[in-house]
C-alpha cells in the first residue's frame, strides 16, 4: 500500500463577479498612473510594469472595489483553512496590484510572516506567464532521479498553473512560487495578498 504524505493543497477558485473585476481592472490601472512611489519602486527593482506591492497598503480604505474584494477573499480564504483543517480565521493583512507588461517575470519567492497567500487574476492575456509552484522537499531531494514527463501531479517538481480572470489561487505562505515571462500582448493585471 502508498500513501501519499505532507501535501501542499492549492485552493482554486473563482471569483465570480464579473463587474468587480472590470472595476478592479480600472483602478489597477489608475493607481499605476498615479501612484509616483510605486512607480518608482518598480523601476528601481527592475519589475517590467507597476506593483503597489511597496507604496499602498490601504486599497480597501482607498476604493470601494477593494473593499468589496475584501470580503470575497474572506469567504474564500475562511473556506481553504477549513480544508486545511485549521482552527483559525484568516485575517487578511496584506493587499497589492500588479500590472506586468510582456516580457515582464517575477521570480521565485515565499511570503514570510504570513499563514496563506494568494492572487487574484483580473486579466490574463493569452500566453501572459503561468504562475510556477515548487516542491517544497526539492532542497532535501539531494541525489533524486528526474522523474517522468507524464509523472501525476504530486509527484512533480513543479506545477505551472495558466489563470483566467478571475480565478483566486490560495496557499500556504511557504510555498515557493513563480511567475514565469509575460509572452503575450497586453498587460497582465492581478491582485495578492496575504492573510495572517
Amino acid at each position: 500500500m502508498t500513501r501519499n504524505l505532507f501535501a501542499s493543497p492549492l485552493y482554486d477558485g473563482q471569483l465570480g463577479d464579473d463587474e468587480l473585476l472590470e472595476e478592479l481592472a480600472y483602478s489597477i490601472r489608475m493607481l499605476a498612473q498615479d501612484d509616483g512611489a510605486g512607480q518608482r519602486w518598480s523601476k528601481e527593482k527592475g519589475y517590467k510594469g507597476y506593483t503597489s506591492y511597496a507604496s499602498l497598503d490601504d486599497l480597501p480604505q482607498r476604493d470601494p472595489a477593494f473593499d468589496d474584494l475584501k470580503r470575497l477573499l474572506l469567504k474564500h480564504a475562511r473556506a481553504f483553512a477549513k480544508e486545511l483543517a485549521w482552527d483559525v480565521k484568516p485575517k487578511l493583512d496584506s493587499l497589492w496590484v500588479n500590472l506586468m507588461k510582456p516580457g515582464a517575470v517575477h521570480s521565485a519567492h515565499i511570503h514570510p510572516h504570513s499563514i496563506l497567500s494568494g492572487t487574484l487574476y483580473v486579466e490574463i492575456p493569452k500566453d501572459a506567464g503561468a504562475i510556477r509552484f515548487e516542491d517544497p522537499r526539492l532542497p532535501m531531494m539531494m541525489a533524486a532521479p528526474v522523474r517522468d514527463e507524464d509523472a501525476p501531479e504530486h509527484l512533480r517538481p513543479f506545477i505551472d498553473i495558466a489563470p483566467a480572470a478571475g480565478t483566486i489561487l490560495l496557499w500556504e505562505s511557504f510555498l515557493r512560487h513563480e511567475v514565469l515571462s509575460h509572452n503575450g500582448e497586453g498587460e497582465r493585471l492581478s491582485i495578492s495578498f496575504n492573510f495572517a
